[in-house]
């Protein structure tokens, strides 16, 4: 479990899984573990970044923290409070404190919609404002992001992808939450909008004292903007380190490998490509032991027995899940080294 003070968010052994249903009475045969025993806790104003290849869990995760998907298993404390437990009819107070970012910022608009009637619609489904002051908070929101109030009456389709992903932003943060969860904001920009919608994110996070769960697959981007990182695969949380720490000395061998496809400016430092071998394995009918010893070249006869859990082995609070994180540091160290 990765513990840290000042607790905001405290997600506990949580467990997502997805009944396989076949025959004609639809019995259940048995379950794709998308996420199986993840926990980990945020400080209030810092920005965790959760990692891993397409469908190792994570969005899972931020749909499953915001209750929309079911959980199967586990624990989530808001301020203390379990989610989980908290009746549908009162959501509400918990919709105001957490938002989400989604991934397509044409997709998750609705395009029949004004920009004014997508931003304001958290403000008249929770009635905090008449609909004259609603229109002013619209229009300061969308200042504040970087859109101008003259486009108020617009529609999605009058936008690009970048002004798009601001409505997005201005939508979550209407409600003035302290945690929002963003699900990949930038994976579908250009290069030259990601960095401003980070830039942005990283702003308003002052502004506001928010708190980040930023889920990506992109390093080079959780390195931007992350105070702490976890990395996942297959639907566990391998390892977790702050940001400089996790970057500068990656310990479990999947970390290195995304570690080393991270495009590097100066081609004459690239450092050596790790080249995983095999397949991921099917959240379905998942491996035993560790989930990554089939691919791992570091593997022995316990790794397929034994579920090595996150344990300190560096620093105090760098965890990882992995028997042999010295060897596999020191030979992470000499493929880094030029040829």
């Amino acid at each position: 479990m990765v513990e840290v003070s000042n607790k905001l968010v405290e997600v506990k052994d949580l467990k997502t899984w997805f009944p396989i249903r076949t025959g004609l009475l639809r019995r259940t045969v048995g379950h794709v573990k998308a996420v199986d025993g993840v926990s980990f806790s945020m400080e209030a104003g810092k920005t965790l970044g959760l990692v891993g290849e397409s469908g190792c869990g994570k969005t899972t995760v931020g749909r499953t923290l915001i209750r929309l998907i079911p959980h199967t298993a586990g624990t989530f404390l808001f301020e203390g409070r379990d989610v989980f437990a908290i009746p549908p009819k009162q959501m509400k107070p918990f919709r105001r404190q957490v938002q989400m970012m989604f991934q397509d910022p044409f997709g998750s608009l609705n395009p029949r919609m004004t920009v004014e009637d997508i931003i304001g619609e958290p403000l008249q489904v929770h009635r905090i404002v008449s609909a004259r002051q609603r229109r002013d908070r619209v229009a300061d929101m969308m200042e504040k992001v970087g859109l101008s109030s003259q486009h108020l009456n617009r529609y999605p389709h009058e936008f690009s992808g970048g002004q798009r992903q601001r409505i997005g932003i201005a939508r979550a943060l209407i409600l003035e939450p302290k945690f929002l969860i963003c699900d990949e904001p930038v994976s579908a920009l250009d290069v030259s909008i990601q960095s401003q919608i980070i830039n942005l994110l990283q702003d308003l996070q002052k502004q506001m004292n928010l708190t980040y769960l930023f889920i990506a697959h992109d390093l080079a981007v959780v390195e931007h903007i992350s105070d702490f990182v976890a990395v996942m695969y297959l639907g566990r949380i391998v390892e977790y380190a702050d940001r400089d720490s996790i970057y500068a000395h990656p310990l479990h061998p999947y970390t290195q490998a995304l570690l080393s496809a991270i495009p590097v400016p100066v081609p004459a430092r690239q450092t050596h490509r790790i080249v995983l071998l095999g397949e991921v394995p099917s959240p379905a009918n998942p491996p035993s032991g560790c989930p990554f010893h089939p691919r791992c070249p570091l593997a022995e006869g316990r790794c397929a027995q034994q579920v090595q859990t996150l344990e300190s082995k560096d620093t105090p609070g760098h965890l990882a899940a992995c028997w042999k994180t010295e060897e596999s540091r020191r030979r992470y160290l000499q493929r880094s080294k030029k040829d």
